[in-house]
C-alpha cells in the first residue's frame, strides 16, 4: 500500500461534512483503503450502509472539489502545517487505544514527546484570580520538572497554564477546537505564536475550520488522551472542563481536582469529580508524586519568609488571601491610615507577596 497516497486521500475524506473519525475509518476498512473509499462508485457506497443520505450528498459534493483539495494538501508545508495520519510512526501512541482517536492530526510546531510525562491543566474561562494563579503555579512547577503541559488556549485557566509553563522554560501544547491556522481567541495571538515556537498547536479539524461551539467538546478527548494526568483547576457543573475530566476518567487517566467551597459555582465541577474518585490536588507535589519524581530539592515554594516582614506589612498581609480584597476592606481591617496601607501594599507587591487584581483590589501571590 502506498501510504503517501493513503494520507492524501484521508486528508480529502476528512473534509467531507458530517464524516467524523469513526465513519472515515469504517469506510477505509470496508473498501480496504482510503484511496478506494474515495474512488468508490455510488452504488458501492450505498451498499456499505455506513453513510446516511445527507452524508452521501456531502461526499459527492466534495468529490467535485478534488483538485482544490489536492492543491490545499500540497500547500500544507508552505503554511508550516504537518498532517499526521493514524497509521504513521509519528502519530501519538497515547491516542491509539481509543476507538474515537482522530484519523489524522494537523500540527504546527511539534507533537508531545512520547517519552516525557504530560499533564493537561484545564478549567473555567471566567475563572477567579485564585484559579488563574493556581493553574499558572502548577504549570510552572510541573514544567520545571520536565513535564509537558497540555491545554486548550482558552482564556482563563488554559491561558494561565500555558503561560506558567512557558515562564518555566517548558514545552506546552494547545489542542484547538478550530483549524491550527486560526488563533482562537484572537487576544491570545502572542501566546499562540510562543506555543508554536516552543511546543505545538494541534487539531483534528482541517485548516480554516471556524471555532464553532460543537468542536470544543470534541477536542477535549484529545487533550485528555494525550495526557498522563489531568488537573481540573476550576469548573462549573456541565462545563467543558468537567467533560474533559469525565473523559479522562473513562480513559483510565489520573484526574486531579482543586477542592473548593461548596457554595462556589466555579468549584462545583471539581467537588463533583472529587466525589467520583478524582485525586485531591493540594499542590504540585501531589502530581509529582504520581509520576514518582523527587520533590525534595527542586520544588520552589514561596521563598519569602513572612517573618522577615515589618510589623505593619505583616498586619496588611495577614488580611489578604486568595480572594481579591479592596483597599477599603484592607484599611477597615488594619485600622491604619490609607497612605500607610498603600505604602505597605506597594512593599508587599514589589517583594512578590501579593499582586494587584485591578481597581485597587489585591490578593496573595502563589
Amino acid at each position: 500500500m502506498d501510504y503517501g497516497k493513503e494520507k492524501e486521500y484521508l486528508f480529502m475524506l476528512s473534509h467531507v461534512t458530517g464524516l467524523g473519525t469513526i465513519l472515515i475509518r469504517r469506510l477505509g476498512d470496508f473498501f480496504g483503503s482510503y484511496e478506494c473509499a474515495w474512488k468508490c462508485k455510488n452504488q458501492d457506497l450505498n451498499k456499505t450502509h455506513i453513510l446516511n443520505e445527507k452524508r452521501q450528498d456531502a461526499f459527492w459534493e466534495w468529490h467535485k472539489k478534488e483538485d482544490e483539495l489536492r492543491l490545499e494538501y500540497e500547500q500544507l508545508e508552505q503554511k508550516k502545517i504537518r498532517y499526521v495520519a493514524h497509521f504513521e510512526e509519528e502519530y501519538p501512541k497515547r491516542l491509539i487505544p481509543y476507538r474515537d482517536a482522530p484519523a489524522g492530526l494537523f500540527v504546527k510546531g511539534k507533537l508531545p514527546d512520547e517519552q516525557a510525562p504530560s499533564v493537561a491543566i484545564v478549567g473555567a474561562r471566567n475563572c477567579t484570580e485564585y484559579g488563574k494563579q493556581a493553574a499558572e503555579y502548577l504549570a510552572y512547577e510541573l514544567a520545571a520538572q520536565g513535564i509537558r503541559i497540555l491545554s486548550g488556549l482558552a482564556l482563563g485557566v488554559d491561558k494561565a497554564a500555558h503561560e506558567g509553563c512557558l515562564r518555566a522554560g517548558g514545552k506546552t501544547f494547545a489542542v484547538m477546537g478550530c483549524g491550527v491556522n486560526i488563533c482562537y481567541p484572537r487576544e491570545n495571538y502572542r501566546l499562540y505564536t510562543e506555543i508554536e515556537a516552543t511546543g505545538g498547536i494541534i487539531s483534528e479539524f482541517v485548516p480554516g475550520t471556524s471555532p464553532v461551539a460543537m468542536n470544543f467538546p470534541m477536542r477535549n478527548r484529545i487533550i485528555s488522551g494525550l495526557a498522563d494526568a489531568v488537573i481540573i483547576a476550576e469548573a462549573r457543573e456541565k462545563s467543558g472542563s468537567l467533560i474533559t475530566g469525565d473523559l479522562a476518567l473513562e480513559q483510565g487517566k489520573e484526574v486531579f481536582a482543586l477542592p473548593g467551597r461548596i457554595n462556589d459555582p466555579l468549584s462545583a465541577g471539581c467537588n463533583r469529580l472529587l466525589q467520583m474518585g478524582a485525586a485531591v490536588c493540594l499542590g504540585p507535589k501531589d502530581v509529582l508524586d504520581f509520576f514518582g519524581l523527587d520533590t525534595s530539592v527542586t520544588l520552589r515554594e514561596n521563598k519569602n519568609s513572612e517573618n522577615r516582614l515589618a510589623k505593619r506589612e505583616k498586619l496588611v498581609y495577614s488580611f489578604i488571601d486568595s480572594r481579591p480584597k479592596s483597599l477599603e476592606e484592607i484599611v477597615t481591617f488594619c485600622q491604619i491610615p490609607v497612605a500607610e496601607v498603600l505604602e505597605s501594599l506597594m512593599t508587599l507587591e514589589l517583594s512578590g507577596y501579593i499582586q494587584s487584581c485591578g481597581n485597587q483590589n489585591y490578593c496573595r501571590k502563589m
